[in-house]
């Protein structure tokens, strides 16, 4: 499971020397055969220089024999011949492309950790709640509560059961006394949720369920789930957690499609009025320098050659504006890949972002500023 430190790991390459291939595939086998993937790997490992022939067999070699194609994203990087090997799956496909330099590219790994690490799921009914912990769409850890079952009071003697344990149920309005029950289960079921989230870095929360359900159910919940909660769902309570998990996938699209929305835009603002933030390859780059990057802002593909100092992480694509000289740089193909680097690094934030208009009339590139 990809995770923050390996991250940090990919960042803290060291190759002596000797660079590393970069490799994203989209393995979706549900819309093309494995052969294809793999012929489109081949492909893609034609770009590579001589020097990297045997990491090109490496990654060839993983295809062959051990990758288990169950996800529809995967990362491969391969350096010092193969020694140095990482594989990362993905919930969601990338785009196909291959990179090679002194560091591995990790601009896609960037957007996967901001996008998909750390969701919870919430689904609830009139007597029970389901919660699930993902992160990078796996399932971590899963947890059922059963409340009292809801009775329907009838006129004179006697009641029948609207509800079932383990079911949801369907009765609207109701008695005092049904009602009453409702509202237990659902207070109880939330306090049970904020136990079961309390330890676990959730980062977004969806709910599910009837609509008149979770709309009392949100009464109940946690300040701290609240603050997570992104968005909530129609779905039976008994649905199967492979539906769950795509639904929740689908609804995550949206919710981080409409975040970037807001994101550029607050870019664009700030930009405008003179504020914290600047634009354009070399004003970013500056900035990164600076180590004054809040929020770096790439439209995805965004590649430009330039010069890195590694022992201070001065990034530079226009030499006319760097106070080294160009023997005291190490030259790069992917400048804006280093900014990254350097950006995560300080504690930064990265946002990749795929055909956006505003951003490609902002110059592809634009950061959000600490001061």
């Amino acid at each position: 499971m990809f995770s923050q430190d390996q991250m940090q790991e990919l960042l803290a390459y060291e190759g002596n020397g000797a660079g590393v291939v970069s490799v994203y595939l989209d393995t979706d086998n549900t819309r093309q055969s494995v052969e294809g993937i793999k012929l489109t790997a081949r492909g893609l490992l034609k770009e590579l220089q001589p020097e990297f022939e045997k990491d090109a067999v490496a990654i060839e070699r993983y295809l062959d024999l051990s990758y288990d194609w169950s996800k529809p994203g995967l990362a491969l990087f391969s350096g010092k011949g193969g020694s140095f090997f990482r594989a990362v799956d993905s919930p969601v496909a990338f785009r196909n492309r291959v990179r090679y330099g002194a560091r591995p590219y990790v601009k896609p790994l960037t957007h996967l950790l901001d996008h998909y690490a750390h969701f919870g799921v919430i689904l609830v009914d009139k007597v029970n709640g389901r919660f699930f912990e993902y992160h990078l769409g796996d399932l971590q850890l899963t947890e059922t509560v059963t409340g009292e079952e809801v009775r329907k009071m009838k006129t004179g003697s006697g009641s029948s059961a609207v509800g079932r344990k383990g079911g949801s149920t369907s009765a609207t309005g109701g008695s005092k006394h049904e009602q009453e029950v409702v509202q237990r289960n659902l207070k109880e079921c939330a306090a049970a949720a904020g136990r079961f989230f309390a330890e676990r870095p959730i980062r977004r929360l969806f709910i599910g369920g009837q609509n008149e359900t979770v709309a009392q159910f949100r009464e109940f919940l946690p300040k701290q789930l609240l603050s997570c909660l992104a968005g909530t769902f129609t779905i039976d309570m008994g649905a199967g957690e492979p539906e769950i998990r795509s639904r929740t996938l689908d609804l995550l699209r949206e919710v981080n499609a409409e975040r970037e929305d807001r994101l550029v835009e607050r870019l664009a603002a700030l930009y405008a009025s003179a504020g914290t933030a600047v634009t354009g390859l070399d004003d970013v780059l500056q900035a990164v320098s600076d180590k004054r990057v809040e929020t770096l802002i790439i439209s995805d593909g965004y590649r430009a050659p330039g010069y890195i100092d590694p022992a201070s992480g001065f990034v530079v694509a226009n030499l006319a504006r760097s106070p080294l000289n160009h023997t005291e740089l190490q030259k790069v193909e992917d400048v804006v890949d280093a900014a990254v680097a350097q950006t995560v690094a300080q504690g930064g934030h990265v946002e990749v972002i795929t055909d956006h208009p505003t951003l490609e009339g902002l110059g592809r590139i634009g950061a959000i500023l600490r001061y």
